[in-house]
């Protein structure tokens, strides 16, 4: 069965457009993640699925059901924000249990939901606590635990983990993964982090400027980038862009090699200089600069490189990508 599916949204405000057509199925169950820069509408896609925006053309069906008139809280949905939106004055149990009052679901039912929520979450020694008496990783799991108690049909993340410090955004991480599987709800994520949506995602959507760029899993997007955009933005470090031509076609062309797909080679095609060493402990990344061009190698284990230190660079020619003049793909 399909969770949700979004036919034809377009969103303005005013005379701005900032959602162009945008068609897109959720199974049951699966992992979406929206992914793209700052300002893509990915943010804005999310509050209109959640009906805190309204669409201004298309339609939403939300378990089959279209909902583009049906209130927040009666679409099926939970969300959890950035901000946590946590209530100060309540502690954890009550923040947890807010909406299943105003619900007037029983007590028993209540307590039930919360406590299997406190074990999945590692909540169960913080109920008496206020949010100001915990961590920003703590709030946060309160955040998804008042989301679970709901039992929705589908969950809305809306960039849960942009607070966290590092070590924190890994370990929450892992949490919303394991919480996926355990739950089998459909989820979308949001984030302009393509890290966060290579390694919890069943289907990626790239937004770019109001407009999806390419919808598939996170391997089949990397593997197989539709475009110059899609390309650079999914991998880390990002795919390097370099000028080039294809034999027999008079039209230049941009070649896409990335960092893990160049060597080092006396017979190498590409001459650099060392520009910027990241040593990794693991694997090293060199910054060198071809010309006026950057091109960032990532090589495995430690190398000594030197600033200045000149280098030649090669790569198999089918491990690399061609774009036309448009960023379009052309092999």
């Amino acid at each position: 069965m399909t969770a949700m599916t979004l036919e034809a949204i377009n969103k303005s405000f005013g005379k701005v457009q900032v959602l162009h057509d945008i068609s897109l199925e959720v199974d049951e169950g699966e992992f979406v993640v929206f992914v793209g820069p700052s300002g893509c509408g990915k943010s804005t896609l999310l509050r209109v699925i959640a009906g805190l925006e309204d669409a201004s053309s298309g339609d939403i069906h939300i378990a089959g059901e279209k909902v583009n008139l049906t209130p927040p809280s009666k679409r099926g949905i939970a969300m959890v924000f950035q901000s946590y939106a946590l209530y100060p004055h309540l502690n954890v149990r009550g923040n947890m249990t807010l909406a299943l009052k105003q619900e007037k679901q029983p007590k028993a039912v209540l307590d039930e939901r919360v406590a299997k929520a406190c074990q999945m979450l590692d909540l169960e020694d913080y109920l008496d606590r206020y949010p100001s008496e915990l961590s920003g990783g703590q709030r946060q799991r309160v955040a998804i635990g008042r989301a679970i108690v709901r039992q929705p049909k589908l969950f809305l993340f809306d960039e849960p983990l942009s607070n966290l410090d590092a070590a924190l955004r890994v370990n929450t991480r892992i949490e919303i993964a394991n919480l996926h599987k355990a739950l089998d709800t459909s989820m979308i994520y949001v984030t302009h982090d393509q890290t966060e949506a290579m390694t919890l995602a069943d289907k990626i959507v790239v937004m770019k400027d109001g407009r999806v760029e390419q919808i598939g899993s996170p391997m089949e997007l990397y593997n197989n980038p539709a475009n110059k955009f899609v390309a650079g933005f999914l991998g880390s470090p990002a795919m390097n862009f370099l000028p080039g031509a294809l034999v027999g076609d008079a039209n230049h062309h941009t070649v896409g090699v990335r960092p893990e797909n160049l060597f080092l080679s006396d017979t190498g095609v590409i001459e650099a200089t060392v520009h910027l060493v990241e040593e990794l402990g693991g694997d090293t990344n060199v910054v060198a600069m071809a010309g006026d061009q950057p091109v960032t190698v990532r090589l495995f284990g430690q190398h000594p490189f030197e600033q200045g230190q000149p280098l030649q660079l090669g790569f198999n020619a089918e491990q690399a990508f061609y774009f036309d003049g448009d960023g379009q793909r052309v092999t």
